[in-house]
């Protein structure tokens, strides 16, 4: 498999080697060289917990109650009985 490395020197770790190694979003990777001069890619540590930001605090917090379906709240903001069609 091939990836590129960015002008910044990051590469991005494919998918399937991040499920397979468990490495999740604030996990450390150790990269060593081995004896026949081949990067190796390890998993350092446990995960670090991601201090919540404004947009996870947000997600879920509106209780809106609407008492309708779906489709009868769409009405009820589109106004589509008013529409002479």
């Amino acid at each position: 498999m091939e990836t590129t490395v960015t002008s910044k020197g990051q590469v991005t770790i494919p998918k399937h080697l991040r499920d397979s190694m468990n490495i999740q979003p604030g996990c450390k990777v150790t990269w060593e060289i081995n004896n026949d001069g081949e990067p190796v890619l390890r998993k350092s540590g446990p995960v670090q917990e991601r201090r919540p930001d404004r947009f996870d605090r947000a997600l879920g917090a509106a209780e809106i109650k609407l008492g309708c379906s779906t489709d009868e709240y769409m009405e009820l903001i589109r106004g589509y009985s008013d529409d002479p069609a």
